[in-house]
């Protein structure tokens, strides 16, 4: 029901009683004709606008009385009807935004039609999303600001460094770049959003490290994640396509492996050598899954978390190191004998940082910096240091362009070095000894 125009006013509002016979009565303003209050039979009282927009009568709510004042309710109401003048449906985008998606059902989307499907990464995906994201996946996509974005970044980087937060960028931006491929009409809040600049990582274990990392591994009671790491140290082989090693890929006549797919979508053929050959030869022997490398608890799944066995590797290789120094050797032993279950990584490890720290002992650098990729790596540096061919090396390691192997290049020089060093002294033995400064 409604009444003719009248001049809403505080005290007309105020004043009015709530109808006993119909559900609500609209009363009209007389300044603005399009603005209207309402008033329910529970007293509720409500401003709305009604205007004909694309032929149909739409009725759209401004707020509550007197939350929304009547000078509020008017200027609310002229900003609105400018809106519908320059062609808006405010209707249409209120049921846009109920319609629209939040970001974790993207993620669940993103996750089902396009990670999962394309991506042998995808579990970085599924496991690195919602730890960084999931705060926002009540969110509605329109709702994620281009400066939350960046706020969120710059928290990230502060706390987990450069590569995460570059990372989490890649993500988010593959997401929404997605939602809008899928036919959501929205803008990417990532968009100018700049990666950090990242440093090319040229580590690998060392030679003086190699005992201490080799004795650790032999001792790693995880047979699958010890075989595993063996692996990628013997072929150069990418973490993925590792883990995701089936049997049917292995040609035992020709000792090699047969990647079908890898990350530059060509296959790969790895040779297997003696070593390589004979760990996954015993695998085969015990094996009762298609994959190379199964879960424990369930072999019909790949083996996926390599970074627990990785850090205790990694710590008990230091250990032993850091014993084999004589500088920090008698004030160690005792600590290390008296620790429980002393070479095993994790309490041991990190009473060990607390104790120098509390007593001023400067340890030596540890071997915990190196990551799953400096491994692969590995392999490649020591194809480098004995004299093989950057050619050779980017074709083991299943480089697509020149550019990925050039990291290479400088430890080539190892051996000119040790060549140019016997011929200077080669050159310097017949010289005059008073001559030579």
């Amino acid at each position: 029901m409604s009444n003719d125009h009248v001049n809403l006013t505080k005290t007309f509002i105020e004043n009015l009683q709530a109808p006993t016979n119909t559900k609500r009565t609209f009363y009209k303003d007389s300044r603005i004709k399009e603005l209207s209050l309402a008033i329910q039979q529970s007293g509720y009282k409500s401003f709305y606008v009604t205007k004909w927009i694309n032929g149909k009568g739409e009725r759209l709510f401004l707020g509550k009385f007197p939350d929304l004042s009547v000078e509020n309710a008017r200027k609310k109401a002229q900003s609105l009807l400018g809106q519908i003048a320059n062609g808006v449906n405010p209707q249409q985008e209120k049921r846009k935004l109920r319609s629209e998606i939040t970001l974790g059902e993207l993620f669940n989307q993103y996750m089902e039609k396009h990670s999962k499907v394309h991506k042998k990464s995808w579990i970085y995906d599924e496991r690195e999303i919602p730890r960084f994201l999931k705060h926002w996946f009540h969110r509605r996509l329109s709702d994620i600001t281009n400066t939350e974005v960046r706020q969120l970044i710059e928290e990230i980087y502060s706390k987990s460094g450069r590569y995460q937060a570059n990372r989490i960028i890649e993500r988010l931006r593959a997401m929404y770049n997605k939602a809008i491929e899928w036919g959501w009409l929205g803008l990417n809040p990532t968009a100018g959003i700049k990666k950090y600049r990242e440093r090319k990582r040229d580590r690998f274990i060392l030679p003086h490290e190699i005992p201490y990392f080799f004795r650790a591994l032999s001792e790693e009671e995880n047979e699958t994640a010890k075989d595993l790491i063996w692996i990628l140290l013997l072929t150069g082989a990418r973490k993925t396509n590792t883990m995701m090693m089936k049997w049917d890929e292995i040609s035992w006549e020709l000792k090699q492996w047969r990647i079908p797919d890898t990350k530059n979508d060509d296959p790969v053929v790895i040779v297997l050598t003696p070593k390589a050959y004979d760990i996954l030869r015993a695998r085969f022997i015990k094996s009762n899954s298609v994959w190379v490398f199964p879960q424990e608890e369930d072999s019909t799944k790949r083996f996926i978390n390599l970074k627990r066995a990785m850090n205790r590797i990694k710590e008990k290789a230091t250990i032993y190191a850091w014993l084999d120094n004589e500088k920090i050797n008698d004030w160690l032993q005792p600590i290390v004998l008296n620790l429980p279950n002393h070479y095993n990584s994790g309490t041991g490890f990190k009473k060990i940082i607390a104790l120098a720290e509390a007593e001023k002992i400067i340890l030596p650098s540890s071997i915990t910096d190196i990551r799953i990729h400096d491994i692969r790596r590995t392999l490649g540096s020591y194809q480098a240091i004995n004299g093989t061919s950057i050619e050779i090396i980017g074709k083991s390691l299943g480089h697509k362009s020149i550019q990925s192997t050039q990291i290479y290049a400088r430890l080539i020089l190892d051996p000119v070095r040790t060549s140019v060093e016997k011929a200077t002294d080669s050159m310097l033995q017949f010289a005059d000894p008073h001559t030579v400064v």
